[in-house]
């Protein structure tokens, strides 16, 4: 509804939720209240999902609020969480009761658990299936999300670690800790169908979508390795003990834990360039980046933490208690 005169000359259009003011033909000044726009118009709420090893619980913070939401007890040892891309489901590995325990993210409730292999270090998920690294059982665990059970098993190279899923859902990258290499599971077949040369003790692994780079973290090596597809592989020195990686969506920055350093390594992908090095807590290992890149979420498993980044000052802004020994930590598309 329109209030005051359509034709008047100094007519203005405010923004949603705004004052308006009208100044008519005759000079009568009509005030109006614009309604506020639908919900879509505002930010969507954005989760991250803390796996806690040490006290068996998934702690469930609201990026947008800036709060915790939940503590959701999970399995026996949670070590790895993904989300699904339409962002429904959040999917946790649970190292030693050998299962996924399948988390409705609007309720924040757990409503399936899912047996898999032995010790599931990692878990990533791709429209209608869920990957599960069995890191005991030299394999990985196909899921179909819908039926909610397993499908298919992948034999995978010695001691597989984690996992991560390529910007279009083609492929998933596994990094196999004991074996030095990163494999490339075709999706549609379920094979591996590449296999690329890394550092010692493969650990975290990021896959932004920068014309097809691959950033994985090598334990042993204190370095990361880049994969880009026809070019030799290149290294990039960082910290003590790298872990965890995470990236932009824009796939400028990569951001990597450097867990016997208590820091954060970013790295500029163009250049492949280490930056600059961010502070964390202790043990730092877990690394997720919101979906506009604006924050990053670390994990401090020495100090049952999250270190909250703003990416534009590469800088911890808040420091979140959570449960005991925090690994993962995985954020909702949307």
């Amino acid at each position: 509804m329109r209030l005051g005169k359509r034709d008047g000359p100094l007519a203005r259009v405010g923004r949603p939720g705004t004052l308006l003011l009208t100044i008519g033909l005759g000079g009568t000044v009509v005030f109006a209240f614009s309604p506020v726009q639908p919900a879509e118009s505002h930010p969507s709420r954005i989760l991250a999902f803390v796996t806690n090893t040490g006290s068996d619980t998934v702690t469930v913070y609201d990026t947008r609020l800036e709060e915790v939401r939940a503590t959701v007890p999970v399995g026996d040892a949670p070590v790895a969480a993904a989300v699904a891309p339409d962002g429904n489901r959040a999917y946790v590995a649970n190292a030693l009761s050998n299962d996924v325990s399948v988390i409705n993210t609007a309720t924040l409730k757990v409503v399936a658990t899912i047996p898999v292999g032995r010790v599931p270090f990692g878990v990533v998920a791709v429209p209608d299936r869920v990957y599960v690294a069995d890191h005991g059982s030299d394999t990985v665990t196909v899921i179909d999300a819908g039926r909610g059970r397993p499908v298919a098993t992948i034999p995978a190279g010695p001691l597989p670690h984690t996992l991560a899923a390529s910007p279009d859902g083609a492929q998933v990258l596994l990094t196999n800790n004991g074996g030095r290499s990163l494999s490339v599971i075709d999706v549609r077949t379920n094979k591996i169908i590449a296999s690329h040369r890394t550092g010692l003790f493969p650990h975290g692994v990021a896959a932004p979508g920068r014309a097809g780079h691959v950033y994985v973290a090598n334990t042993g090596s204190r370095s990361v390795t880049v994969v880009a597809p026809g070019a030799e592989p290149v290294t990039v020195p960082v910290g003590r003990t790298p872990t965890g990686v995470g990236a932009t969506p824009f796939s400028e920055w990569v951001y990597v834990a450097n867990m016997r350093d208590n820091t954060v390594s970013v790295i500029h992908a163009p250049t492949a360039r280490v930056t600059a090095t961010i502070p964390v807590g202790r043990r730092p290992e877990g690394v997720a980046v919101e979906p506009g890149g604006d924050r990053v979420y670390v994990t401090n498993t020495g100090s049952d933490t999250m270190s909250v980044i703003d990416a534009q000052d590469n800088k911890v802004i808040a420091t979140v208690p959570v449960g005991e020994e925090p690994e993962g930590v995985a954020v909702s598309p949307r």
